[in-house]
């Protein structure tokens, strides 16, 4: 690889960690032609990038940023290195471990850069499956806001309802107290006599 291809790497690697907010490192070293083709068609169907880049120039487009949340990550960079870029932080995860149930726990989670927060080990892929993307946060805020809205609601129906039942009752004895009051009428002439 000439000096100006590997500016091109690099150019074009700092354009996608500066595109993407949420990057995995993974270790591809011992995953078959075939099973690095599978992996390539889910995360295309899922809509992460896959890049396969040297370790070296990984590490010169994340130096060019002089940002200290990449510190950590220089560690895992080592071996066969292949890079997920997603906008969902969650979604690399959910691939990386739908596809190791059927590949022996291949490929191996290097790391993963999360906003501003860094995972390191292949032991932190489960807890990256349990993060909660941007539309679950807000589907549960949503929920959480309805639901003292919903109370709300159904309470001013109750109360609503209990005014009309009680309206009801109260029409039904003026019903009846209509066929009295012609009889208190005939009463009343009774009494100017008794005077």
């Amino acid at each position: 690889m000439t000096p100006a291809q590997k500016n091109e790497v690099i150019v074009a690697l700092k354009e996608k960690f500066s595109q993407y907010d949420n990057f995995y490192i993974t270790n591809t070293e011992s995953l078959t032609v075939a099973q690095v083709s599978n992996l390539r068609r889910l995360c295309f169907e899922k809509q992460v990038e896959l890049k396969v880049a040297k370790n070296t120039l990984i590490k010169k487009a994340l130096e060019s940023f002089n940002d200290e949340k990449y510190a950590d990550i220089y560690q895992s960079l080592h071996g066969v290195t292949a890079l997920m870029f997603s906008e969902s932080p969650k979604e690399p995860a959910m691939i990386l471990s739908s596809f190791r149930k059927t590949n022996k726990d291949k490929p191996v989670l290097k790391a993963a850069l999360i906003g501003t927060d860094v995972f390191t080990g292949d032991n932190e892929l489960v807890n990256l499956t349990k993060i909660k993307t941007k539309n679950e946060l807000i589907g549960e805020v949503i929920g959480l806001l309805q639901s003292p809205a919903k109370r709300v609601l159904a309470a001013l129906l109750h109360h609503h309802e209990e005014k009309a039942g009680g309206a009801t009752e109260a029409a039904a004895p003026t019903a009846e107290a209509a066929p009295e009051a012609p009889a208190t009428e005939a009463a009343a002439p009774e009494a100017p006599a008794a005077e």
